[in-house]
């Protein structure tokens, strides 16, 4: 099992920035891709970034140019820097991490981007 942690997120007023962190622990050799996702009310959860063990990144288009996702594998941690943030950025935001081909999710930190 793998259990992931996130902080981080928080109320900012558009334009802001904020920096979301998540923590695995427990059988954390094997994971390979960690990513963040998001899910707006009403909405369905989607992703925003991931970041192979690599290195290797993948944005979705509404994060690029604006969102940097970065990883440390010595802490085992996964960061999400959010720049020029918007209202529509507004969403729970979830941590992933995929270890052998089962996916795990952290609880979710709520982002709230005000106009």
């Amino acid at each position: 099992q793998v259990q992931l942690v996130e902080s981080g997120g928080g109320l900012v007023q558009a334009g802001g920035s904020l920096r979301l962190s998540c923590a695995a622990s427990g059988s954390i050799s094997y994971i390979n891709t960690m990513g963040w996702y998001r899910q707006a009310p009403g909405k369905q959860r989607e992703l925003v970034a991931d970041i192979s063990r690599g290195g290797t990144t993948n944005y979705a288009d509404s994060a690029k140019g604006r969102f940097t996702i970065s990883r440390d594998n010595a802490k085992n941690t996964v960061y999400l820097q959010m720049n020029s943030l918007k209202p529509e950025d507004t969403a729970v935001y979830y941590c992933n991490a995929n270890r052998l081909r089962f996916n795990y999710w952290g609880q979710g930190t709520q982002v709230t981007v005000s106009s």
